[in-house]
């Protein structure tokens, strides 16, 4: 198909990968990966709520064929929305096993009724299973094992440890 400027439309260039190319993207497991964190710093009240900032000071990142360590540096940006809400948005590097570097911005939602995550905010530990927490991780690198990485879409579950997130990231496919 064309336009009238002889150009392919945008919907006949999509490749098509499944015999529905509208049909639900399945998930392909890419990585595990457990951050360390520090103290929340509180920054004050804006106009969407609490703002703080978690320093990330470490950890690890596990996938297929790959290993890394979560280099310190990075921090996630946190608005406390309401007493049930929070919207995070962390970015760090990470360092592969291999010396490739990968830079992940991983937004996040987390949600749970208004007295566990005022434990959760306190830094008490609590039941995962009574928390939200969904993330869309994005990755920018030039590894070459790891570039295909940058032409994909994520979605991943995390958990809140007192001094640590864990997390387990999915490819969509």
């Amino acid at each position: 198909m064309t336009t009238g400027i002889g150009h392919r439309t945008y919907a006949s260039q999509m490749p098509i990968f499944h015999n529905d190319p509208l049909a639900a993207p399945a998930l392909s497991y890419f990585a595990d990966l457990a951050v360390d964190v520090g103290t929340p710093q509180v920054l004050g009240h804006g106009p969407r709520g609490i703002r703080r900032v978690v320093p990330i000071h470490g950890g690890t990142a596990r996938g297929e064929g790959w290993t890394a360590r979560v280099l310190p540096g990075g921090s996630d940006f946190q608005w406390i929305v309401s007493d049930t809400l929070s919207e995070l948005d962390a970015r760090y590097g990470l360092e592969t096993d291999a010396g490739d570097l990968i830079y992940v911005q991983n937004r996040a939602l987390r949600a749970a009724p208004a007295e566990t995550m005022a434990r959760l905010l306190r830094g008490e530990p609590v039941d995962p299973s009574h928390i939200y927490f969904r993330c869309q991780p994005s990755f920018e690198t030039h590894s070459p094992t790891l570039r295909w990485t940058t032409e994909r879409m994520f979605v991943g579950a995390g958990v809140r440890h007192p001094e640590q997130v864990v997390m387990r990231f999915f490819a969509l496919t």
